[in-house]
């Protein structure tokens, strides 16, 4: 599905403002769609809203649905009477860089208030609505709540790790563990009703403005999931541990000579085919209820996976194994239409990955800070791309502009001036942006840090740091009338503002 010409700006909710350590769905998130209008842009591009776990990477959470009760607003929480101001007012001082820990030990006890505020006082109209929500959600909100209610009664291990009875779904033990964590499972439930109550709000002001969100869809699950646990027939887990079978990587490569062993437990393809990939069909339905657009992580592996099986600690002796792309992008276009779909097609991709991208016409991704790696035949060359492809000058998992060129060479870097002929007085993360607004790619999107012009330091992922990542966020009043004027002026210049703005 191709899309206009546009552009947008990447930019995940907890790296906004907010005094509660992490950025958050209240004022400072509206502030941020209204410098998005101002500055010309129709995209909003974030990572995965779901709730993480260890090591805080949005790539790896407790379930493919639900979303992360963190970025609820307190704020917002009080304005509606679940809070007060007596409650906030111990709120302590947060360092600018997210510190995870100490968010969790701050505002779980304020959902917690709130919770214990909505049993006793709230009205009967919005117990109506939190009735008419669980109902709506239950075909995964059921699950969810149980097995983070699980969770918290058993330390917070794996699922794979509790008694046998529960890590199997005996009816007998589901039944007594919903009686015995009643409070704790209708607590998960107010925390996701809170979550999709604020962010469909935050949907709608956004949507209302011209501004679409083009959200994230990671292929694989974390094996310590909700969905996992609920539905193991549709992995390839082993019947006795629970663990997985088969594991999900990446090859030996130029970068590693023992691929990327990721862990995730592969998909039982099989099994979700004979079923006509229902599992699938609810995953997208529910998704395009939060999202207007999907961009699809790692999509080769629609076409072809690399299974590891379980034993092995690295990616080497693994598999390629044929996946069913097609039939299921066929079954979701029958069932929902024209798909709303970006590939992200980087890496190491075969000449079936690139087909079964361009039969379905989804855009795939071009990223301008590997253009200058090679010669003229580079693939990520503006001169080499196609128009429907969004163009960047760099990813969540890339350096900032900044960064990626301070760290190259002195030749590489002249070579990189070279290529444009010329060198704003700006920077050069300006001559990357003005690259990538220039191209023919139908969308350019751009990470809020090279707007901002920062190094290193506000970098939001380095993929081979296992923590310390996901962090960042921009000061309050950072986003200014004059940078907002700028990016207009340079969209207007290259055709990508809409006909109604």
């Amino acid at each position: 599905m191709p899309f206009p010409r546009s552009s947008g700006i990447l930019l995940h909710p907890t790296s906004f403002p907010s005094r509660f350590g992490i950025g958050d769905l209240g004022s400072e998130a509206y502030q941020f769609v209204n410098f998005l209008v101002a500055s010309g842009q129709r995209i909003w591009q974030i990572l995965p809203l779901g709730p993480t776990g260890y090591g805080d990477s949005p790539y790896q959470c407790f379930s493919a649905i639900a979303g992360n009760p963190l970025l609820i607003s307190p704020d917002r929480l009080r304005d509606e009477g679940l809070l007060t101001d007596t409650d906030l007012s111990n709120v302590p001082q947060f360092p600018l860089q997210v510190d995870f820990g100490w968010v969790i030990h701050t505002k779980i006890p304020l959902l917690r208030t709130a919770c214990h505020n909505f049993q006793r006082h709230a009205s009967s109209e919005l117990k109506a609505k939190f009735a008419a929500f669980c109902e709506a959600k239950a075909a995964w909100l059921e699950d969810y709540a149980l097995f983070r209610a699980l969770k918290d009664a058993h330390g917070g291990t794996s699922w794979h790790e509790w008694e046998t009875s529960i890590a199997k779904r005996k009816p007998d033990a589901l039944e007594r563990w919903r009686q015995q964590l009643a409070p704790e499972i209708f607590f998960h439930k107010f925390l996701q009703f809170k979550f999709f109550h604020q962010w469909t709000e935050l949907k709608t002001y956004a949507n209302d403005r011209g501004i679409q969100i083009l959200g994230d869809l990671p292929i694989y699950l974390a094996h310590d999931s909700a969905e996992v646990w609920a539905h193991p027939e549709h992995f390839c887990l082993d019947e006795e541990t629970g663990l997985p079978a088969l594991m999900a990587g990446v090859p030996p490569d130029y970068f590693s000579p023992t691929g990327q062993l990721w862990g995730n437990p592969l998909y039982d393809w099989e099994q979700l085919q004979e079923e006509d990939f229902r599992w699938w069909m609810q995953r997208f339905k529910t998704m395009l209820d939060c999202v207007d657009l999907i961009r699809i992580d790692h999509f080769r592996g629609f076409e072809a996976y690399w299974a590891v099986p379980k034993g092995e600690t690295t990616a080497i002796n693994g598999e390629w194994m044929n996946a069913p792309g097609k039939e299921l992008f066929k079954q979701l276009e029958h069932e929902l239409g024209s798909l709303p779909i970006v590939a992200e097609d980087l890496g190491f991709i075969t000449p079936e990955v690139e087909a079964l991208r361009d039969e379905f016409e989804f855009p795939g991704m071009k990223i301008l800070h590997f253009a200058f790696d090679s010669g003229s035949d580079n693939p990520y060359l503006p001169f080499n791309i196609p128009h429907n492809c969004l163009i960047y000058t760099g990813t969540h998992d890339n350096d900032t502009t900044m960064g990626w060129f301070n760290k190259r060479s002195p030749e590489d870097q002249d070579r990189v001036r070279r290529y444009f002929g010329y060198h704003t007085p700006n920077g050069i993360h300006w001559d990357l942006i003005r690259l990538a607004y220039s191209s023919i790619a139908n969308q350019a999107i751009i990470p809020l840090q090279d707007f901002l012009g920062l190094d290193s330091e506000a970098r939001m992922n380095e993929p081979s740091r296992p923590i310390g990542n996901w962090g960042w966020r921009y000061q309050a009043g950072v986003l200014t009338d004059d940078l907002a004027e700028q990016i207009r002026s340079m969209i207007a210049l290259y055709g990508r503002l809409s006909k109604t703005t």
